[in-house]
Order: C-alpha cells, then structure tokens, then sequence
C-alpha cells in the first residue's frame, strides 16, 4: 500500500498539544536516534526543533500532519523533515514502531546523491518532498530501517559511520527517481555551506520572539546584503524568510497557548501579530481552529 497524501484534518483531535524539543546536539555529538515502539494510539503530538529529521516506518500505521499537508505512513513509509518546520504526528493503530533519526547538518556534511545535494531533498514544501511510491522501493527502504535499527541497539564500533551511510543510501535511493519542483533554480548546489551562511538568522528568530527579528537584521547577522541574503534562505530553506519566521511564530504561539495561562492578546504581541484579530486568522487557516479551541483541547489529552 502506497503513502496516501491528504489535505489536512479539522478534526476534533487536531493538534493536541506541542512540544519543544531541544535534543543538544554538537558538532561531536550531531545524531540523535530514536527507534521506538508505541503499543497504542495516541492524540496528535505537535513538535519542532533545531535539527534535520528522516524516519522510517517499521510496523503499523501513523500520521503527519502539516499545516496544509498530511501523509499517512505504513511499513516502508519514510518522512523528511526540515529544520524548524512545526509538525504533528500519531500513531493510530497498536503497536507502531519507527526509527527517528535527528541529525546537525554536519551529519551528512557536503555529500551529494548524484547531482543533486541531499539538502535539496528537505527544501521544498512537504508535499514535493521524495516519498516512497511502490513496492519495491517500500521494500529496500524497510531494509535500511531495520539495519540502521540494528546499528543502534547494538552501538558497536563504527556504528556512528554505519548510521550515517544508512542514511546517505537512504536519501539516494529516494532521490533517484525525483527531482526539485520547478522554480528550484540553484537547488543542486545547496550544501552544509550554504546552510551555514544562514544559520546567524535563524539561531537570531529563535533567540529572540518571534516575529521581533526583520528581515533586514537577519541579513545583517548572516554578513549578508538583503537581495544575498533572501536568495540564499529560500535557495537552502525551501521557502521565504517571512514564510519561515511565520512558521516560527506560529510554532511558538501554538506552544505559549498550551503551557501558560497569557491570554490570547497578550500572546498575539510577544509573537509578532498586529492584533488577536490578526492571530485569530493566521492561526485558523494554518491549525484549523482558534487559538481559543486550540487550547480548550489540551484539556482533552
């Protein structure tokens, strides 16, 4: 059975809660892996973080859900995920198991799957992105999870360049058959490089509120002039500079209204927003409901 795409849900259960994650990673230790096994179904779970994610499924069924985007993943499923993208997900049946590898760029470094960098593999929207499409693919695909699995319940020596192969291999077998959406332009040439030029801006976004940072000092951090900088961030990042600090911004309103007790206005202004008026419309037409719903519902976890 193939991944399925869907729009969103707007359901009752959307976007349950919202976590932080802050999983410390250096340039000694840039990998942190995750094989795990959920024995029954659970509400979705809102994440973001400040690392590269791939995951495999092994067994069972789970959904992702992204603000106009969904994937409903089996046995053989793979999932790419940019730095800093807020994302849901859940298991939906008993039993679910899959591999979670959250990676520094550094990682993988400047390696490139053919003519293309594996970067170019994570900047487009999630609904471009490389999935699995048939069954043999699913197959090879399943393989590598169950070795990289291995690697890591054992951590043997090597298994650090064990992972990292693994994974290479991995986004080369998705990337065979794929290419970069059109409008792409300059795509082959992203790497660990290129990111880093921008990594000033984005550690900027985050070290301070959201939506307190202007475009204009973002490239002033990077060591960049505005037209530079613009084309670089869409170039690595796969969307606009603005388009990501509203991610952003949307991401930490989400979080605030679901572990403080700031009404929503107040909230509105830390996070950038003209208003609650201006929160209210953002907020519903990337979550599906308001703010207000949104955090009635941690009650419901």
């Amino acid at each position: 059975m193939g991944t399925r795409h869907r729009a969103p849900s707007t359901d009752t259960d959307w976007v349950l809660s919202a976590t932080w994650h802050d999983y410390q990673l250096t340039a000694d230790s840039p990998i942190h892996p995750i094989v795990s096994t959920h024995p029954r179904p659970r509400p979705l779970q809102v994440d973001l973080h400040e690392a590269m994610e791939v995951g495999i499924m092994l067994r069972g069924k789970q959904e992702r859900h992204y603000p106009d985007w969904k994937l409903d993943l089996t046995a053989g499923d793979v999932w790419l995920q940019p730095m800093w993208e807020p994302h849901a997900w859940r298991p939906v049946v008993p039993d679910t198991e899959n591999i979670v590898l959250i990676f520094l760029p550094e990682f993988l470094g400047e390696e490139k799957l053919g003519d293309v960098s594996w970067l170019t593999l994570f900047a487009t929207p999630p609904q471009h992105r490389p999935w699995v499409r048939d069954d043999a693919l699913r197959a090879k695909v399943f393989a590598i999870g169950r070795e990289l699995a291995e690697e890591i319940a054992r951590l043997e020596k090597g298994w650090l360049m064990a992972v990292r192969l693994g994974v290479l291999r991995l986004l080369f077998l998705l990337s065979r058959h794929w290419s970069p959406p059109p409008g792409s332009v300059g795509a082959s040439r992203i790497g660990a490089n290129t990111l880093s030029r921008i990594m000033p801006a984005i550690a900027l976004i985050h070290e301070r509120r959201p939506g307190t940072v202007t475009v204009t000092e973002a490239a002033a951090a990077c060591g960049l002039s505005r037209s530079r900088f613009g084309s670089l961030f869409r170039q690595t990042m796969g969307s606009g500079f603005g388009h990501f600090s509203l991610r952003a911004r949307l991401g930490y309103t989400a979080h605030r209204l679901l572990t403080t007790s700031m009404p929503v206005e107040a909230i509105a202004q830390n996070a950038g927003f003209v208003d609650g008026s201006h929160l209210h419309r953002t907020f519903v037409k990337h979550y599906g409901c308001t703010p207000r719903e949104y955090r009635a519902r941690q009650g419901e976890v």
